[in-house]
């Protein structure tokens, strides 16, 4: 062993006093060497084998002893111990010797609780300084990989993958074992200390207390001491102090700061008191004090040495009972406590592992007892005081009263003491990152607390200068200078770091017996404790981080007379013994105005030299004599002395402030000392300045390039942002202005829409041509390159020296604003209206926009972001490769870090909404759609709302007076783990305001301003805080006014915010009864405001609660005052604090009942919301796009629904249609139906059940759920009423034909006789196939003749002689009939655009034809007000329009057209005269049984009468007369329409009622018979291919009608077009008419939307079978043909099995094989008489199944074309199910709702594509102009429309809904007409429409150039985009 190591040996002998029991037992030296290492395997035992093989471990031997390892020096020379402790993790071992390394061993199988287990024992065993020694090895079996026990071991926190290792189990191999302990080496020379000499067991009363010093050590080390025998901080030297229970307790000279030096660590704990060893005296030690400098130098460094180790052991102790060990390297961020954590406590914690998250929390929410948390457990006996020990003395005892006292001193140190409160605010301040350390040293500030200046680091001991944690704080103070016998005073706001004040310290020499920090107070603030001191309540002796920290705080005047100081001042503090902080104090002398020096006295000591030094120096020095009784005098080298002694602190102080009063006065501004800053502290060497952090400095490089940019030229800010941020100015301003003005649109509503629209995208374009300005780009750059950290420095830094721009312009125009708005609330105090009072309100309006220009922050870069990205991406479309795309992204990434994002921009008042979106949609890119909970803050100027939310959640939002915050912003807030469980959501998205009701403004601007604003972030929040401020009713009753009405607007468009009241600066929280009257007086405003509400938003309210649920008893909380005192120097209240804690508890409550809303719900009701704002009315305007979104859902839910229960009835209608063909069921009864239903139907009243309850749509849901339900139970009765009404049909028509299908039975029995008897005749001929179908076609005529002689035939129908001869019999003219039939222009007329040529025009009341006197043609454009001159002569007209319409002398006369052109209004009656007549003379036709009992003439007779009838009632009714031709085309049109129905409904009578027809139909049946018998077949192979013959039909049939059930499932489930909602339905009819551009099929489906839609559906069936989808179309039949071959398989079997179980004949198996049949295929009964012969039955059904098979074949191969032919169709079934929704059509543009459900009677009508209205041939009155206006643009204009045709009145479009019944069932919403598919509609189509028509695209009516630029692809993509 080294000598030194052994020297170092006996000193830990001597230092522990011989008394450890474990250095005892310690072998001695000389019997062995000293380990170069200590290795301690804890573990697995199973995890490797031990054996002599083993490198590593070659015995088992479990212990703690260690052992050297034999192997282990063989293969490296070193001298290895191994302690064996595998499989002891369930004991506490003592720990004997340093260990460097303990190896964990886990085997390749590991879980991840077994390491996290062996952690912990190691933690709970050794103490988690153990940690920082551990090395983690992973034993494996030969050929395996350990990858995964390495994935598992990353998921615990803990786990440090360079401490990691991976070897065989054996241990066997050398390099790996080598490689381990290189692993091990490095560990070791990382740590410091390297060897880990760890707590003992029984040296320990309780995890995580830090006790490893016996009573004897601590007397040891006493005697190294120089003279520091007494705990000597000033801060606690008092003779006596009280504990917690009011105790006085005999202290000997303790301090404030601290017990004991931070070089004299040995004497910092309770239980290590610096007790005189027996037999020292006070005389002793005073020798000790005279020792040579020599010796005190030696003595110094000893002790040097001792204290730093000390003092890391002291300080590892501390931060292991705050557990925050891990966070001096792991530091704490923001975002660890700046989550919505559970609420803390008020005033204790149940342990100290809470203290740190308690502490920081309530720093948070600005409560200044944050420092002053006790630890107290929750226990009963926790409640109850400390008790107080007994101790057992007799008389005896008193005369060693010493020895006494000596017991009760030990008797106290034995108990823990709590941690000193500055401690845990330090080591809180060393674990923090350094965002966080800012982010608590501004709170701090705002606590008006002192801040730490000079900071030791607990472990190197380095001084730090932390500067960069006062970057954001700000002070504000009024300076008073007396000029002209008068006092000005001037209101000053700078930055802290910037600010030049004088600095005046303090610091110690010695041990004191008065607080020096408590001094220091008195002339700050002597009501608050700034400077931490020895009174300060959790205050101890004992303390370990705090000497030689040096703190600062800031003297701010008022500017008021009793001021201490007229200027602001600086006062440092220097804690501990300066004697033993050099460096400190020499720093605070250098840079001090003012040097204040305590000492005991002025003797000769330790500190004699230093105070000589001291007087020698030019400085300004105080020196305080605390054992002196001296007066103050002052030397000529201008130095002072005060003696203390005798003297009331009040004295002190007055005289203090005095001196420092008169040095101030003295100094010139050419003492480079008489202004102190502190950015000047990085310019001294002898320190670190926290800003050199390399991070730190990237941030400051890359924003200093940036600011360089702005400074270089001197410009003033709004000059700047002028210059540097072009976008965002007054570009963006004029967008936002002109982009409003679409929604008050005037005149020619399209062409000045067009007009503004090109006049934003000019602006546009104007932003793509500004330049990038550099400043954007540097910005752009840093954001995207730079890491997390180094990103959140240069954002900071940028605001820091954006702001440090500003703040000279700012400061200046507040004071400005200040005295200008003092002024104004004067004169509106005085109620002076006069013209002086809107003079100075003017004046304000310009200081407040100047306060605007003269800021430059964040926000406005942000904004220029959003505007360069707005601005490409209206110009450049989408695009995922430029860099102006990636802007969303990046805020994105800052919005989640916790940055907020301005929502709304307050200078131009509007919301960037493609910005926003973007970004959001980035969000949700990174984070997922998270839930979250939005809460609003509404309240007036000045508030304190942002306070407010800052306070309750550490949020981040701008904090400043006057209107310098505009605007909304929005900030997330996560939700922590722990807190999940009693949220459902993830975040809270906080949205702050600017405050409402400027003081300063005045008007209706102002006032809509706000209502825009209060409506917005109510309509966002899920929960509003109402913050009112003061108790100003006036006040009071304007804001609530606003949010009552921005309440009730959210009611009427079915919103259901919640809200909470916050009552801020209230002067008496605690009297409940003025409370109670407060809330009273609330409730009774509230109610007031409702009812004005109401009438404002026409509605019925007659009490808030009327309007949203609202309980005054809770919904209503009253606030503290913010400050406690005058500011600036006033702390903030801690009632404020508490009072905003509970605002908080209300809010989280609230917020757990609530699901949130997703951040795309979220980005959508922000888009819903502003673009209802932008119309005047929001009401109406409103359109709840998730609200819709989630009832397409459920229409599209529905139709599933629908489906289902159609294609149940469907399945049941076939298989009951066969029984009935089968002759099996005669009657069908509705309760069958039900039953045979009822799975299907209670399945999907399940489904509807659990969709409402359980959809995260939930609350939308809720509205709709008893609507669909009935719809539901609506839809399922008539299927079942319809069904049963097709199948008593089938059975009707069943009993008509029984006469013929009794005949046929007798027919099959003679046709199948002489079938028989010819085959015998001709069975020598059977060969001959030619000659047997001559011989029975010639005797199956005679046949057919013979069966039906005495049957009359069924006779054809000639349609066009009955039309003729009734005609002839309405009185139409031959002539007519035969020209209309020629030309068949009777075929159009239902499409025809212009019926003027059917119509007589002349008037029946002529006056002149040159001046007509009347004109009641409406004006669908309704933009003109021509009501009150519609009786008026044209020239009077045109005279009017000139005047409206500004038309110029040049304009168009009305054209000789429009005045002989039959109206617009007449062509509508007219058009609707002919669908009336055609559909009720058609639906006639159809009502007429003619496929039961046949055709006769009288059908058509009745159907041509009821056209006449029509026709005569429109002529008697109409001014109008219609020509002879209109009559006889409509009536050929009818006929003709009705001629397919005629004749396809005979030919079905005919085919089941006609013998003949039958006979016909059965001769190839027979003929297959009659050769089956001449080829001598057996009469079960006859039977058997005539049972096929019939199988073969009935299955052709039920095949068909299976697969068009399925085909429609399919097209309904699959096909694009069918398996939505009736809007998508719409949307792809739309689709195919443009790609089809044929203009008649659009013609047909603006007339008749039914009928097209309905042509669209047969079409796209038709093309998926027999096109797209043919193959799987065929596939679907192969399926269905394989189904029925299986069950007509399976009933041969079970009828061949069961007739020859009861020995049955051919009869029974006929009947029985019929009745297993009955509900699959039709089966014509067969005669069994020809065929009783039929004995072998097997033999009979391999003969039925051989041809079956056939058959099958046969049918497998059918032609698609056969589905044309089935009974039920798959384009049939697909238009009942599609079609059966609502088909009114809007009243201005006749586009259709689109509503899925018929009958929506309680939901307004919608369409997202309405049109021109021209397109429905609406024009201007008196012209030939079509009208091109939008009505969803005109719903936004401020023009009028005519409701009727002959109405005089107008109505303004944006009152719409009150025009009438078929006006107020429609919701129009305002979409800037962005639908460009009907313009491109209208271009496409020009000549065909004003053909049409008759009308021309001219004047008012001219088509904008913009809409000839869209192509068919975009019109098309419109279509996707507004069903979106």
């Amino acid at each position: 062993m080294e000598d030194h190591d052994i020297a170092a040996a006996e000193q830990n002998n001597d230092s522990t006093g011989g008394e450890s029991e474990n250095t005892s037992e310690t072998p001695p030296i000389n019997e062995r060497m000293a380990p170069d290492l200590t290795l301690v395997l804890i573990g697995d035992p199973a995890s490797t084998e031990i054996g002599p093989k083993n490198i590593l471990l070659d015995h088992d031997e479990q212990t703690n002893v260690e052992q050297f390892s034999s192997n282990l020096y063989n293969l490296c020379g070193r001298h290895i111990c191994v302690i064996n402790m595998l499989g002891l993790q369930t004991k506490e071992i003592p720990l004997n010797q340093g260990v460097h390394a303990f190896v964990l061993l886990l085997p390749n199988t590991l879980h991840s609780s077994q390491y996290s287990s062996g952690v912990e024992w190691l933690e709970r065993t050794f103490g988690r300084g153990a940690l920082s020694y551990l090395i983690t090895v992973v034993t494996h079996e030969t050929g395996e990989t350990c990858e995964s026990a390495l994935k598992e071991l990353k998921t615990n926190t803990e786990f440090n993958q360079t401490r990691y290792h991976t070897c065989n189990r054996s241990m066997m191999d050398e390099n790996e074992v080598l490689d381990l302990l290189e692993k091990i080496n490095i560990m070791v020379s990382e740590n410091d200390p390297q060897s880990y000499t760890g707590l003992c067991a029984e040296n320990r009363e309780q995890e995580g207390h830090l006790e490893d010093k016996s009573h004897e050590e601590e007397r040891k080390d006493s005697e190294l001491k120089t003279n520091k025998t007494e705990e000597e901080d000033e801060e606690e030297d008092t003779n006596e102090i009280k504990n917690e229970e009011g105790t006085d307790v005999k202290q000997s000279e303790s301090t404030d700061d601290s017990t004991a030096l931070r070089e004299e660590p040995e004497i910092k704990s309770p239980a290590w008191s610096p007790n005189k060893q027996k037999g020292t005296s006070d005389a002793d030690l005073n020798v000790n004090k005279k020792n040579t400098s020599g010796n005190m130098h030696k003595s110094r460094n000893d002790s040097e040495v001792n204290k730093k180790e000390s003092c890391e052991k002291e300080t590892e102790k501390l931060f292991d009972r705050l557990h925050i060990q891990e966070n001096l390297q792991r530091k704490f961020v923001p975002g660890d406590f700046l989550q919505i954590h559970p609420p803390v406590k008020q005033h204790h914690v149940t342990s100290e592992r809470d203290l740190t998250y308690t502490f920081l929390h309530r720093l948070m929410m600005l409560d200044y007892r944050a420092r002053y948390v006790r630890v107290k457990s929750e226990s009963p006996e926790g409640t109850h005081p400390k008790s107080v020990q007994v101790i057992d003395i007799t008389k005896k005892d008193f005369i060693n009263l010493d020895a006494l006292l000596s017991m009760s001193a030990d008797t106290l140190q034995s108990e823990q003491t709590h941690l000193h409160p500055m401690d845990i605010q330090m080591a809180v301040f060393h674990c923090s990152d350094s965002f966080l350390k800012q982010m608590m040293i501004t709170k701090l500030s705002q606590c008006q607390y002192a801040l730490p200046l000079l900071v030791p680091d607990p472990v190197t001991m380095e001084i730090e200068c932390p500067l960069w944690t006062f970057r954001q704080i700000t002070k504000t103070w009024k300076v008073t200078e007396i000029k002209d016998g008068s006092n000005i005073v001037t209101m000053k706001s700078v930055p802290v770091y910037k600010a030049q004040t004088p600095l005046v310290s303090f610091f110690r020499l010695g041990s004191l017996s008065v607080s020096k920090s408590q001094l220091m107070n008195t002339l700050i603030n002597d009501r608050h404790s700034t400077f931490f001191h020895r009174n300060c309540p959790g205050s101890t002796k004992s303390r370990y981080l705090m000497d030689g920290v040096a703190e600062i705080a800031w003297y701010c005047p008022a500017g008021k007379p009793n001021d201490a100081f007229n200027d602001c001042i600086a006062f440092c503090n220097l804690h501990g013994d300066a004697l033993s902080t050099e460096r400190q104090r020499n720093i605070l002398i250098e840079k001090s105005l003012v040097t204040v020096v305590l000492v005991p006295s002025l003797q000769k000591d330790e500190s004699f030299s230093i105070i000589t030094a001291l007087f020698e120096s030019q400085n300004h020095f105080i020196f305080l004599t605390v054992d002196d009784d001296r007066d103050l005098f002052k030397t000529t080298t201008g130095q002072y002395i005060m003696g203390l002694k005798g003297k009331s602190q009040s004295d002190i102080s007055e005289e203090l402030k005095e001196i420092i009063r008169e040095v101030l006065s003295s100094v010139d501004g050419s003492n480079l000392k008489s202004s102190f800053q502190l950015e000047t502290m990085a310019e001294l060497s002898e320190i670190r300045v926290d800003e050199s952090d390399p991070a730190c400095q990237r941030g400051k490089s890359a924003a200093m390039i940036i600011v360089d940019i702005l400074s270089k030229d001197n410009m003033n800010v709004s000059k700047l942002k002028d210059e540097f941020l072009p976008y965002r100015g007054d570009l963006w301003h004029q967008w936002s202005k002109i982009h409003k003005e679409l929604y008050h649109l005037r005149g020619d509503i399209e062409k000045e829409k067009c007009k503004k629209e090109q006049e934003l995208m000019n602006i546009r374009q104007k932003q793509c041509a500004a330049s990038f300005s550099k400043l954007m780009e540097l910005f752009i750059v840093s954001l995207s390159c730079f890491s997390p950290t180094d990103k959140q420095y240069f954002l900071k830094w940028i605001q820091i020296l954006m702001d440090d721009l500003s703040t000279d312009d700012v400061s200046s125009v507040l004071q400005s604003y200040d005295e200008k708005w003092s002024e104004v609330l004067a004169l509106k105090n005085k109620h002076n209206k006069s013209h002086l009072l809107v003079k100075k309100q003017t004046e304000l309006e310009d200081i407040s926009r100047k306060l605007q220009s003269a800021t430059f922050g964040l926000e406005h870069i942000f904004r220029e972001m959003g505007q360069i990205y707005e601005a490409h991406r209206a110009i450049e479309g989408e695009s995922r490769h430029t860099d102006w795309s990636k802007y969303p992204e990046l805020a994105a990434q800052l919005m989640i870090s916790g940055h907020p994002m301005e929502l709304m921009d307050g200078d131009a008042g509007h919301v960037p909404l493609t910005w926003i979106s973007s970004l959001l949609e980035e969000v949700i890119k990174k984070l997922g759609d998270q839930r979250v909970f939005v809460l609003s803050v509404l309240g007036i100027q000045s508030s304190g709302k942002s306070t407010m939310l800052n306070t309750m959640f550490g949020l981040q939002f701008a904090v400043s007076a006057g209107r310098c915050t505009k605007g909304a912003f929005m900030q997330l807030v996560k939700v922590s783990e722990e807190m999940k469980k009693d949220l459902k959501f993830d975040y809270l998205l906080v949205v702050d305001t600017e405050g409402l009701r400027a003081l300063e403004l005045e008007g209706n601007t102002t006032y809509h301003h706000d209502n825009e604003l209060a409506t917005f972030v109510v309509g966002l929040g899920n929960l509003t805080l109402i913050n009112i401020f003061g108790e100003n009713p006036s006040e009071m009753q304007d804001i609530l006014q606003i949010v009552v009405q921005a309440f009730m607007r959210m009611k009427k468009v079915k919103l259901s915010p919640s809200c909470v009241f916050v009552h801020q600066n209230v002067t008496d929280v605690a009297a409940v009864e003025k409370n109670m009257e407060g809330k009273r007086r609330l409730q009774e405003k509230l109610d007031q405001m409702a009812k004005l509400a109401a009438e404002e938003e026409v509605c019925s309210a007659e009490c808030f609660s009327d309007v949203i649920k609202f309980d005054v008893r809770k919904d209503v909380k009253y606030c503290a005052q913010l400050w406690e005192g005058s500011p600036p120097m006033a702390p903030p209240n801690p009632g404020y604090s508490e009072s905003i804690q509970e605002v908080k508890n209300i809010i989280l409550s609230k917020a757990s009942k609530s699901d949130g809303i997703t951040l795309s719900q979220f980005k959508t009701k922000i888009q819903d919301l502003w673009r209802a704002l932008l119309n005047e009315n929001f009401v109406f305007s409103f359109k709840n796009t998730l609200e819709i979104a989630a009832y397409r859902k459920l229409e599209i839910q529905y139709g599933n629904w629908t489906w289902d229960l159609r294609s149940n009835m469907l399945t049941i209608e076939n298989q009951l249609y066969n029984r009935i063909e089968n002759g099996n069921l005669d009657k069908v009864k509705v309760s069958n139906l039900t039953k045979k239903t009822s799975k299907t139907y209670e399945e999907i009243k399940t489904a509807m059940k659990k969709y409402f309850e359980e959809n995260r749509e939930k609350e939308f849901l809720a509205q709709w759920r008893g609507r669909f339900e009935t719809k539901i139970k609506e839809f399922h009765d008539e299927q079942v009423s319809t069904v049963k009404r097709k199948l008593d049909e089938v059975i009707q028509q069943k009993k008509a034909r029984k006469k013929l299908d009794d005949k046929k039975k007798e027919f099959e029995d003679k046709l199948l006789q002489k079938s028989k008897e010819l085959a015998q005749q001709l069975k020598d001929k059977a060969k001959d196939e030619e000659e047997l179908k001559n011989e029975f076609n010639r005797v199956w005529s005679d046949w057919v003749t013979e069966m039906t002689a005495d049957i009359k035939p069924v006779e054809d129908i000639d349609l066009t002689e009955d039309q003729f001869k009734i005609l002839q019999e309405l009185g139409s003219e031959h002539i007519l009939i035969n020209e209309s039939k020629t030309s068949g222009s009777y075929k159009k007329i239902s499409s025809v655009g212009d019926y003027s040529d059917y119509v007589i025009l002349q008037k029946k009341n002529d006056t002149s034809e040159s001046e007509p006197t009347q004109d009641i043609v409406p004006d669908d454009s309704h933009t003109s007000k021509l009501g009150t001159y519609v009786t008026k002569p044209v020239s009077n007209f045109w005279k009017y329009t000139k005047t409206v319409f500004g038309y110029k002398s040049n304009t168009k006369q009305i054209q000789d057209k429009s005045q002989s052109a039959l109206p617009f209004h007449e062509q509508q009656q007219i058009r609707l005269l002919i669908d009336k007549a055609v559909k009720l003379s058609l639906n006639s036709i159809r009502s007429k049984p003619v496929a039961t009992r046949g055709y006769t003439s009288a059908y058509l007779q009745e159907a041509a009468k009821i056209v006449k009838e029509k026709v005569e009632k429109f002529q008697s009714q109409s001014k109008r007369t219609l020509k002879k031709d209109f009559t006889v085309d409509l009536l050929l049109y009818v006929f003709y329409k009705a001629e397919v129905l005629l004749l396809d409904s005979h030919e079905k009578f005919k085919m089941k009622h006609d013998a003949l027809t039958y006979l016909q139909s059965k001769k190839t049946q027979y003929y297959n018979v009659f050769r089956s018998f001449c080829k001598g077949n057996l009469s079960a192979v006859v039977l058997a291919e005539l049972i096929c013959e019939k199988l073969k039909a009935s299955t052709v049939e039920a095949v068909c009608n299976k697969t068009a059930i399925g085909l429609a499932g399919e097209m309904r489930c699959n096909f694009p077009a069918f398996n939505g909602n009736r809007l998508n339905l719409e949307k792809h009819v739309l689709k195919s008419l443009a790609e089809n551009e044929n203009f008649d099929d659009f013609i047909t489906y603006i007339r008749k939307p039914r009928k097209q839609t309905k042509a669209f559906i047969k079409a796209e069936v038709q093309k998926y079978i027999f096109t797209d989808c043919r193959h799987e179309t065929v596939n679907i039949l192969k399926k269905n043909v394989h189904d029925i071959n299986m069950m007509v398989s399976q009933a041969l079997s079970t009828a061949t099995q069961k007739v020859q179980t009861q020995r049955g004949d051919i009869n029974m198996w006929l009947k029985e094989f019929s009745s297993l049949l009955k509900d699959e295929l039709t089966f014509d009964t067969i005669s069994s008489q020809n065929f009783s012969d039929i004995n072998n039955l097997d033999f009979f059904m391999e003969a039925i199944k051989k041809e079956f098979t056939c058959i099958i074949h046969e049918i497998s191969s059918l032609s698609l074309e056969k589905l044309k032919e089935s009974r039920l169709k798959p384009d049939e079934i697909l238009i009942d199910q599609l079609c059966n929704c609502c088909w009114v059509t809007c009243p201005f543009c006749a586009a259709v709702c689109t509503n899925t459900i018929g009958d929506h009677s309680d939901a307004d009508h919608s369409v997202p594509f309405h049109r021109p209205s021209g397109i429905k041939g609406w024009h201007y009155r008196g012209t030939v102009e079509f009208s091109i206006n939008f009505c969803t643009t005109n719903v936004a204009s401020d023009s009028s429309f005519y409701p009727r045709h002959d109405s005089e009145e107008t109505v303004p479009y944006k009152l719409y809904r009150t025009a009438g019944p078929k006006y107020a069932d429609w919701k129009i919403t305002y979409d800037e007409s962005k639908l460009v598919y009907w313009k491109w509609f209208v271009c496409r189509f020009q000549k065909k429409l004003e053909e049409h028509y008759n009308y021309k695209f001219q004047g008012r009516g001219e088509i904008p150039s913009e809409w000839k630029t869209i192509s068919k692809c975009k019109a098309i993509r419109s279509l996707d985009e507004m069903c979106e």
